[in-house]
């Protein structure tokens, strides 16, 4: 074949990648040419294991004979980011640079005044691949970068199952949208393709980067150093991988009963990896999967994991990247707003200040539980947090500062928070997004009330404070 030949071949096939349905093209044109390598700018899915972004560059790359190398960038300025947030990221970098020198790809990390598009000139890339996120600013700085860039940019959606584009709308409410999720989920909970890098990248000079053995945020004089770390998580898809064995080993066939209970260890705990992009959902899936097909659980326990996992997370995703307003509470359902509204003037009968709700001194000791479960080990049941987000909506002058305060207190202690799910969960909790309307009642109008009294039927609430306190 001639080069011409070869080149036309090659642009084809360049052109048939970018053309599945997970591949965004941010900007389109042909890959420079006599470039060195093609270049993954890693952000939001921060692993090389099950990462469909990656991926594509691996292909890319090898469609154009050109090594691969992943580009990180640590910025002192992550939206609501806090040292809590920037310790789990750093311990999630180590063993992506373990896994990237396994795989056969570069692996580089750097710090401001670095900025990505001097890399791309520096290692003369061909062309660039990075991965989504529906969230406001994250999106706004791919936006820029397109616009800024002369090289092929394409994004990929690493952190859900099915692509989003596939659906290319939000949906009410989650059995409106599991019928369409059921009808594409065949095509894509498979085993992802494990592309090898046919060329390995060799720099040729060893680039200026950071040691991930020392403190990334050293210099970060604007960070929040009030959040400290947390012992409870260990960030990184080792420890990711380690947690889902033990998840689908041990706990998952109990998940249908105990997965309500905040007292015991009934759920996955791997939130916080799907934040930090740490781990895949389709990783998960199909261990869980797999979990059946070995008769370490049942099918039921699998479904109802599942569909929290790929039904409720997808689901979210859609709406914060089809709602503007998923941060506050101009998100809510038409109905609650308007009785919401109608109920504002309502008395509460308790008011607390947000330094009271964040410092856990309220009169209801599961609610101050909650809260300490959030600000002692980052994470929070799930099931806990919707009461948790309903109280503050009780407790709080309006429902509009009852979404902020909740929005702030969750980015701020959460090592999911800053998340779709997050978002989703509390638009869900105070003003009625992805739920129905239930009977009017005073400060809520039709949104869905809980009480103390009510869940405490469900679990053992008075071992969930006492282990809260440390008295067991």
């Amino acid at each position: 074949m001639t080069r011409t030949g070869r080149d036309t071949q090659t642009s084809e096939e360049l052109t048939k990648l970018a053309s599945q349905p997970r591949v965004l093209v941010r900007r389109a044109s042909a890959p420079r040419k006599e470039g060195q390598c093609v270049v993954y700018w890693m952000q939001r899915a921060m692993r090389i294991v099950d990462n469909p972004a990656l991926d594509v560059a691996i292909e890319a790359g090898n469609l154009l004979a050109l090594p691969v190398v992943v580009y990180f960038q640590v910025i002192p300025n992550y939206p609501n980011a806090n040292l809590r947030h920037y310790h789990f990221l750093q311990q999630g970098l180590r063993d992506v640079a373990e896994d990237a020198a396994e795989r056969g790809v570069g692996f580089v990390v750097r710090k401001l005044p670095a900025t990505l598009e001097a890399f791309l000139e520096e290692v003369e890339a061909a062309l660039v691949v990075g991965d989504e996120n529906p969230c406001r600013e994250p999106e706004r700085w791919r936006t820029v970068l397109a616009k800024k860039l002369k090289l092929p940019y394409w994004t990929v959606d690493a952190d859900v199952v099915v692509p989003s584009r596939v659906f290319g709308r939000s949906f009410v409410l989650l059995h409106h949208f599991r019928p369409h999720l059921n009808a594409e989920l065949p095509k894509y909970l498979v085993a992802s393709a494990k592309f090898k890098p046919l060329h390995a990248w060799k720099p040729r000079k060893a680039p200026p980067e950071i040691s991930l053995l020392e403190d990334i945020t050293t210099g970060f004089s604007k960070l929040d150093r009030t959040v400290r770390p947390v012992d409870s998580f260990t960030g990184g898809t080792h420890s990711a991988l380690k947690r889902l064995k033990e998840f689908v080993n041990l706990e998952l066939k109990d998940y249908e009963e105990t997965r309500n209970h905040p007292e015991a260890r009934g759920t996955s705990r791997l939130s916080p990896y799907l934040h930090f992009g740490n781990i895949g959902p389709l990783t998960i899936a199909r261990a869980v999967k797999k979990a059946v097909t070995e008769g370490k659980a049942s099918v039921a326990a699998s479904d109802r994991y599942l569909e929290q996992l790929i039904g409720w997370r997808e689901l979210a995703v859609l709406f914060v990247r089809h709602e503007p307003n998923y941060d506050n509470w101009e998100c809510a359902a038409p109905w609650a707003r308007k009785t919401l509204i109608e109920h504002a003037g309502d008395a509460r009968p308790l008011r607390y200040s947000l330094q009271q709700l964040e410092r856990g001194e309220t009169h209801d000791e599961l609610w101050n539980a909650a809260q300490q479960e959030m600000v002692s080990t980052g994470w929070m049941h799930n099931y806990i947090r919707m009461y948790w987000a309903k109280k503050i909506l009780e407790w709080t002058p309006d429902p509009a500062t009852a979404f902020d305060w909740a929005i702030l207190l969750n980015d701020r202690y959460e090592l999911d928070g800053r998340d779709p799910n997050g978002y989703a969960g509390i638009a869900w909790a105070i003003v009625g997004k992805h739920d129905r309307p239930w009977f009017n009642r005073p400060v809520f109008g039709l949104v869905r009330p809980m009480t103390g009294a009510s869940i405490s039927r469900k679990f053992d609430a008075q071992q969930y404070i006492r282990q809260r306190r440390g008295e067991v």
